[in-house]
């Protein structure tokens, strides 16, 4: 029976360790092919960098053949209807990857698709992203339980996904961010509710940085909100990683950011290229902790242990 990966939801916390072990078994050897001989289609609806060249990358390592799929391509729910698109590609491929705006046409490929399909980022969730960033954390040696993360600006995508993490390890997780910029409602609720960690919503970024662990943030505007940035940029004022703020986390926090920056705005470029800023690790690590969710998906067992 097929699995999807569309949330932090699907997995366990084993699951997690699992896919972590996983990770660093195949970027320790190259030889390692579990999708030989297998596609992968990769739908991108948003403009990427990092998503498309990691996945891309990555299905290549394995072994397989990557499938690059844009919007004036095949038009997602315009040209095509989600759902022929699913059961059309799951006669040509072993698994989808999409990037989407429209969180429900993922759901939709996930329920049409005879093939795993992967989340690489919606509107609601960008589960991968979170997966690097712990697996990151783990790679030098920050992760505990109980490790304070402080997320410094919009309740968004990713902020949902760390939500989700935060019912898999425990964590204390504090979101600053001006009214009106808080998560999906039901997402905090379930990971507020859940008790496996401590999730605050704070107003001051002083307030969430004071004693962290990590300092994290995003932009303030993201694609497909270019027509909201002159509000944006009022409300978020005084939301920056900064020195300042870096000098009120514990003395040996990182700074971590999902990428692309806006430098000066959400963050500043001392701090985003100095040296408690672990991005460049972030980034590079989505690399790793994909491949590992592509060989647990659809690998050939006699390639790697799973």
């Amino acid at each position: 029976m097929k699995k999807d990966f569309i949330s932090l939801n699907d997995i366990t916390t084993k699951e997690l360790f699992e896919l972590f072990d996983l990770a660093d078994t195949l970027r320790s050897s190259s030889a390692r092919q579990p999708l030989a001989g297998k596609t992968v289609a990769l739908i991108f609806q948003k403009p990427s960098l990092r998503t498309r060249v990691s996945f891309e990358v990555g299905v290549h390592q394995l072994g397989g053949h990557p499938v690059v799929l844009s919007q004036e391509g095949i038009g997602v729910g315009t040209r095509e209807k989600a759902s022929d698109i699913a059961q059309l590609l799951s006669r040509y491929n072993n698994a989808i990857v999409a990037r989407l705006y429209d969180h429900k046409i993922l759901v939709e490929l996930a329920q049409h698709s005879t093939v795993p399909v992967i989340n690489a980022l919606t509107d609601l969730s960008h589960p991968c992203q979170i997966l690097a960033d712990v697996y990151t954390l783990r790679q030098h040696k920050i992760l505990r339980d109980g490790i304070k993360i402080a997320f410094i600006g919009d309740g968004n995508n990713v902020v949902n996904s760390w939500l989700e993490m935060s019912k898999l390890i425990p964590m204390h997780f504090v979101l600053a961010a001006p009214i009106g910029y808080e998560p999906n409602t039901e997402i905090l609720k379930s990971a507020q509710n859940n008790g496996a960690s401590t999730v605050e919503i704070v107003r001051s970024p002083e307030d969430a940085a004071r004693n962290a662990d990590v300092l994290y943030t995003d932009v303030w505007i993201s694609m497909g909100q270019e027509n909201e940035r002159e509000k944006r940029m009022k409300d978020f004022a005084g939301f920056q990683i900064n020195g300042k703020l870096l000098t009120l986390a514990q003395p040996n926090a990182v700074v971590m950011h999902c990428l692309p920056a806006h430098r000066e705005e959400e963050i500043t470029a001392d701090v985003l290229e100095g040296t408690r800023s672990i991005v460049l690790d972030e980034a590079e690590n989505r690399l790793h902790i994909q491949k590992a969710i592509l060989a647990k998906l659809i690998g050939n067992n006699s390639g790697v242990i799973l």
